[in-house]
């Protein structure tokens, strides 16, 4: 899975680190190359409209996007299809680099230091690709989500804007929790029993330990641990979650607490949710909900029809202490 590790490579990116991956009639994606925080050699995709280049390179918006557990770098970099060229804007997804593993940092404290890099390892990479420094947003999904609410606690002046979908914010529910993913008999094959059994030692082996052996180990993933921090960021946030996850279940306990802690801390936060009964993650699609979550970030134009699909809409509050997203109505959508 180190793809390329034996090659040398500069301490962040350099242009001779980039190069084309796949072009479209609409987007195009460039592979950079760059350290992770441990030194590792690591990928990342960046996601550009197919118009931009030397030579039409205006500042354009960023989108940090961390990929979910398991999901490669390049397929969540997929995920986008082709809203960057829609909305004029660029997106990192970068394979990413836990404590150990790999496709699966949870939250780990370097991974979210090497996310918080992305907008200079952009750069340096694509030196003609110019951010506009002011509009750089995370979006992610799953453990995408866990790690963009992560840089939202640690990195807020970073970011003007972050949408989080069907995440995990309590890293020690989730590892007991992991029991209950469900595991069909192809499931069964592949990680050779029980796939929620596999995902705990995966835990284990990241974190250094259960979370009875190491609680602060499994806090210090956790975005709940920083409800704090990011109710007092004032940075424009959107919680997506399911009632009907079987993946992060019991989001009640999860985003939707998250949610009511950030409130209760501070009620001029610009936080806003978004309750359905969707399946685990399908919502971050372009045929989904994703186009929503970018349109209330004015990252897409407000000139088609905004379809909601959120059974339950808490909007934020009336006067935030940060600019908060497009209003949305609190009816469902």
């Amino acid at each position: 899975m180190l793809a390329a590790a034996a090659v040398a490579f500069c301490s962040f990116a350099s242009p001779a680190a980039a190069e084309p991956h796949s072009t479209s009639a609409r987007v195009r994606i460039v592979t950079i190359r760059y350290r992770a925080h441990d030194g590792v050699a690591r990928r990342a995709y960046v996601v550009l409209p197919a118009w931009y280049g030397r030579h039409n390179d205006p500042p354009i918006p960023l989108v940090i996007s961390p990929h979910g557990r398991g999901v490669t770098a390049l397929a969540n970099a997929a995920l986008w299809g082709h809203l960057p060229a829609r909305g004029g804007f660029a997106v990192v997804s970068p394979a990413g680099e836990g404590r150990i593993l790999q496709l699966y940092s949870w939250g780990s404290p370097g991974q979210i230091s090497d996310l918080a890099r992305m907008p200079t390892i952009v750069h340096l990479a694509l030196p003609w690709l110019h951010v506009n420094q002011h509009r750089v947003y995370a979006v992610g999904g799953s453990m995408g989500g866990q790690e963009v609410l992560l840089l939202l606690a640690r990195h807020p002046h970073l970011l003007a804007g972050v949408a989080a979908f069907d995440s995990v914010t309590q890293f020690a529910l989730q590892y007991h929790h992991f029991t209950r993913v469900p595991c069909d008999e192809a499931c069964l094959n592949t990680w050779n029993g029980p796939v929620g059994r596999s995902l705990q030692q995966l835990a284990r082996i990241e974190v250094g330990g259960s979370p009875k052996t190491d609680e602060a180990g499994y806090a210090e993933r956790s975005p709940y641990t920083y409800a704090r921090a990011i109710a007092d960021s004032c940075v424009p946030l959107e919680l997506w979650w399911s009632l009907k996850d079987r993946i992060v279940t019991d989001q009640s306990l999860q985003s939707g607490k998250l949610f009511t802690r950030i409130r209760e801390l501070n009620p001029r936060a610009p936080v806003t949710a978004f309750v359905g009964e969707w399946s685990h993650s399908i919502e971050m699609t372009p045929q989904a909900q994703l186009p929503a979550a970018l349109t209330l970030f004015g990252l897409l134009p407000a000139d088609r029809t905004v379809l909601l699909a959120a059974t339950q809409i808490i909007p934020a509050a009336q006067h935030t202490c940060g600019k908060a997203p497009i209003s949305v109505s609190p009816e469902s959508g």
